[in-house]
């Protein structure tokens, strides 16, 4: 094994429990192929530019390759005292072709190194989340479609308050996850930029060629300082920042299933390939999952702060404090991975108890707010609207009955304007119907809405 890539300078070598809490290898080793596919670019690069020769070059890459599949294989060892993805791959590369290898690093620094390996990485993650948010868009749309016909009661502060279509409910989701793609799609621009050129902190004295590296490396510019080159890490605050945002959106829907499922609401039934049972009551069946990805969403707010304080004092340029950077991030893109496809699958065999939720929407007064609309067609103004029916609910409420129980002679006593037309104004559907607007609970404005989703997807 060679020795540090820093040793010259140094008459003794670092004590073996200063080699293990300096070492990053147990993290960034996951960064291997992004590592590898930098490295390769970049001997390309000097080849081209006659900084190496084209032979030199050529036998680097195929030596690269090589290490490539080993490590795929799970077949090189790694070391502590090797303390990086980046050396390890350099050790291996220069025991296999000797001192040609070292040629690679010239020009190059670990700094700009390690800020491309990471820039790769958070490119390669949102293309994958981004694709997983577009599958569990279209697993919504199908739950949306497959129920269309279903009313279920509308909420605010828990509370029942209006009826809305189930369909209507769920696109709500759809709409918050394209905020979401929207965002990731924002950090991919700022954080598909390429560092390489900028060396530990003031740039390279040789003539590379950042151009040709970019367009290589499929990245969509150049960084323009390379002391913020080095040190930059705000993509990844942004990734984080943006996962914490999907997260939350993952962890309403789940809390939602939650109470759907308990014996009090009774909405829904979780197929039991996404349920566990109780140890020791028989009767339980535990919606996990959903409990799961609301703790987890937790997790990613906490790497968001840990990244946000661990930049907040950094003095330019690269300090070890960066080292820091890898683990928030590694663990973010994992846990929204498995949260967006577990749940995505969750839906698909999800199943709407429609008695329950139907005797759910005939209960409760949620025609209250279109029986007050019914008053102001009428000519009354809508705060005296409002009284009217607060009044009347009040009395329904002694009687033990919902408004479209009451008798008409009951409602004209609150106000002779009510005819028989108005138990017309008093059903869910009829509440539904009336909002058709863009934007609306109606079954036209749903459709639409769906259909317009569809083709979104597509595009």
């Amino acid at each position: 094994m060679r020795g540090k890539l820093w040793g010259g300078r140094f008459k003794k070598g670092t004590d073996k429990a200063v080699d293990s809490f300096n070492a990053s290898i147990h993290i960034d080793k996951k960064l291997f192929k992004e590592d590898i596919e930098g490295s390769v670019a970049y001997c390309k690069m000097l080849g081209k530019q006659g900084i190496i020769s084209k032979d030199e070059s050529a036998t680097i890459i195929n030596a690269l390759e090589e290490i490539a599949r080993e490590i795929e294989k799970g077949s090189l060892p790694f070391s502590e005292s090797l303390e990086d993805i980046h050396t390890h791959i350099e050790d291996a590369l220069v025991k296999r072709i000797g001192p040609v290898g070292e040629k690679l690093w010239t020009g190059r620094s670990r700094n700009d190194q390690a800020a491309l390996d990471t820039r790769l990485y958070v490119r390669n993650s949102i293309i994958r989340i981004i694709a997983l948010i577009r599958q569990f868009q279209a697993s919504l749309i199908q739950l949306a479609e497959e129920n269309q016909h279903l009313i279920i009661p509308g909420y605010t502060h828990l509370q029942r308050a209006q009826p809305v279509l189930l369909a209507h409910h769920l696109m709500a989701y759809y709409e918050m996850l394209k905020r979401d793609r929207s965002r990731y799609e924002e950090v991919l621009k700022r954080a598909n930029v390429l560092p390489l050129g900028s060396s530990a902190l003031a740039g390279t004295t040789f003539n590379i060629d950042t151009d040709f590296l970019a367009e290589e490396l499929r990245m969509q510019g150049v960084t323009d300082n390379s002391m913020d080159a080095v040190s930059d890490r705000d993509f990844i605050v942004e990734f984080i920042f943006a996962s914490s945002l999907l997260m939350m959106h993952l962890s309403r829907l789940c809390e939602e299933l939650i109470i759907w499922t308990t014996q009090e609401f009774d909405f829904i039934e979780i197929s039991d390939a996404f349920a566990t049972g109780s140890s020791i009551m028989p009767q339980k069946k535990n919606p996990d999952v959903p409990e799961l990805i609301r703790g987890k969403t937790g997790r990613v707010y906490g790497n968001l702060i840990s990244l946000l304080t661990t930049m907040k004092g950094l003095p330019l340029t690269y300090n070890k404090d960066l080292q820091e950077d890898k683990e928030p991030l590694f663990d973010t893109r994992d846990t929204v991975e498995s949260s967006l496809n577990i749940l995505s699958r969750l839906l698909k065999e999800l199943t709407f108890k429609e008695e329950n939720i139907k005797r759910a929407v005939e209960q409760g007064y949620l025609a209250a707010t279109d029986l007050a609309d019914y008053l102001v067609n009428k000519g009354v103004t809508f705060r005296k609207a409002h009284q009217l029916v607060g009044d009347m609910i009040l009395s329904a409420q002694e009687k033990n009955k919902e408004l479209h129980e009451l008798e008409l002679a009951e409602m004209k006593r609150f106000t002779p304007l009510i005819d028989e037309d108005v138990y017309g104004w008093l059903t869910p559907f009829s509440c539904i119907e009336r909002r058709s607007k863009h934007g609306g609970t109606g079954s036209k404005a749903v459709k639409e809405a769906l259909e317009f989703a569809k083709k979104e997807l597509k595009s």
